[in-house]
């Protein structure tokens, strides 16, 4: 009786499972998912300030080196290694007793000099000694006075001051070496750095180039001496500089022309040898379109921007860039102003995907991903003119 039941088990199974589920919508893969976020500009046109970024190398305001002035054997360094001095503090002891005994004999023999000059005094209009005796003494005394000169020198000289007031690295010397022998012996080296020097140099040919667009009217010239130091990591110096210094000739062996920039720093962030590069504006251009770095990506076919146009779609547009404006670029060709520009979340918006554009928010973060690097050479540039 049971044996009949057996076959129909399995296909009644199935049709209890079929209509457990037939309500439910099927869920899976192909799922409608909500389009991804990404930061968008509305791209303007207004006058930018054209910036032009170049390397430099720090180097310090003034140094001075400390040398050893008179012969002897170190006794004391007086000062901490790496620190800040001030100009004429003792950094370095040397040993003074023959120069104390020498100046000690030289004060003695200036008195009796001096002596025989207040005893010739009275003598000489009577004929008690003469003339050139009486001048004898007088110059005697100006002898004796300046080898007196001579040993209290040397014997301040065994207290090796600072220079000028800085920051002094290690010392050269340590205790107990002989210094000054035949030379003026190295100790230490000073330097001031409060101010401090950037130096750089600049492409003859894009000064050239810049000139000329002025001329033509393409460019208005920038009044503006203050420059931008961007550091190491990237991230700018919140002190400001001032170019003042600029050749008059194109070095021959490099085609570029020397400058040089001062920026405070007070608390010593900048060190002499560190490299960096100077942010400087060359010239203003009107009616531009400026976009951040961020946003212009590079391919086969040469530099582009994702915009989000008709259905919310994002869609790639060829540019050149023509310049600098800070850490942004100069759009040059390519955008007209009005477009919806993404600048975050690019490697979300892949060409004809549906995206969802929300205003971006400078002071946030990136979104997880890197977009992809942009073109570190503009098509054209602009150079510094005095």
């Amino acid at each position: 009786m049971n044996s009949s039941f057996k076959p129909f088990a399995p296909a009644l199974l199935l049709m209890t499972l079929l209509a457990g589920c037939g309500d439910k919508p099927a869920a899976g893969p192909g799922a409608a998912m909500p389009p991804p976020e990404v930061d968008v500009i509305t791209v303007g046109r207004g006058n930018v300030t054209l910036t032009q970024d170049l390397p430099g190398r720090l180097q310090a305001y003034r140094t001075a080196q400390v040398r050893a002035r008179v012969e002897g054997v170190i006794e004391k360094r007086l000062f901490v290694e790496g620190s800040d001095v001030r100009a004429g503090a003792p950094l370095f002891q040397i040993d003074a007793h023959t120069y104390k005994a020498t100046a000690a004999s030289a004060e003695a023999d200036v008195a009796i000099a001096r002596q025989t000059v207040e005893r010739y005094k009275p003598l000489l209009p009577v004929k008690a000694v003469s003339q050139q005796e009486y001048d004898l003494a007088v110059a005697r005394v100006k002898q004796t006075e300046a080898v007196l000169a001579r040993a209290q020198e040397d014997l301040a000289n065994a207290r090796v001051p600072a220079a000028i007031s800085g920051h002094i690295g290690r010392a050269l010397v340590s205790e107990g070496t002989l210094v000054g022998k035949g030379e003026a012996t190295l100790l230490a080296t000073i330097e001031q750095i409060d101010p401090i020097y950037v130096n750089f140099t600049q492409p003859g040919a894009d000064l050239l180039r810049l000139r000329q667009a002025i001329r033509s009217g393409k460019y208005k010239h920038a009044e503006s001496a203050r420059v931008e130091l961007i550091l190491e990591d990237g991230t700018v110096y919140p002190n400001t500089g001032k170019i003042f210094f600029t050749d008059m000739a194109v070095d021959p062996t490099t085609g570029s022309v020397s400058l040089r920039a001062e920026f405070a720093n007070p608390q010593h962030d900048l060190l002499p040898g560190m490299f960096a590069r100077i942010r400087f504006p060359e010239a203003i251009q009107d009616n531009a379109i400026r976009v951040p770095q961020r946003a212009v990506q590079s391919g086969p076919q040469g530099q582009f921007v994702m915009i989000v146009g008709e259905e919310s779609k994002a869609v790639p547009v060829p540019v050149k860039t023509g310049g600098m404006a800070g850490g942004d670029f100069v759009i040059a060709d390519g955008l007209k102003g009005g477009e919806q520009l993404i600048v975050n979340g690019l490697q979300k918006a892949r060409p004809g995907t549906v995206v969802k554009a929300v205003p971006w928010d400078k002071s946030a973060p990136l979104i997880a991903g890197k977009p992809a690097e942009p073109s570190a050479k503009p098509a054209a540039k602009a150079d510094h003119v005095r």
